[in-house]
C-alpha cells in the first residue's frame, strides 16, 4: 500500500494591509489570510458602528466587505494574489 504523502501548500506572497506586508498563501480566501494576520475586525456596521468581520466565510452576509486594489470586495470570496492592496473596511 502506497503512502499519501501530507499536503502542500502554494507559495507564499506578499500583500499590503494597511500599508503594511504580510505573507499569505496564493489563492487562499483572503478572509483566512486576514484573519491568521491577527485581521478579524474587517469594518465598522454604517448602522450601528459596531465591529464587523467574517462571519459565512461565503459571500452571502457581506460582513467582510473591505477595499481590495480600490474595489470593494467580500473577504472570503477573494483569492490572495501577490501584490493586492488592501484596506479594511470600504468606502460608499
Amino acid at each position: 500500500m502506497k503512502r499519501i504523502d501530507g499536503p502542500s501548500r502554494p507559495p507564499l506572497v506578499q500583500i499590503e494591509v494597511q500599508g503594511r506586508q504580510i505573507e499569505a498563501y496564493e489563492g487562499e480566501s483572503l478572509a483566512v489570510a486576514l484573519g491568521v494576520a491577527g485581521h478579524v475586525h474587517l469594518r465598522d456596521s454604517q448602522v450601528a458602528g459596531t465591529p464587523r468581520g467574517a462571519f459565512c466565510m461565503m459571500g452571502v452576509c457581506q460582513e467582510c466587505a473591505v477595499t481590495v486594489d480600490g474595489r470593494r470586495m467580500e473577504a472570503c470570496g477573494t483569492s490572495v494574489r501577490a501584490g493586492m492592496v488592501v484596506q479594511l473596511g470600504y468606502e460608499t
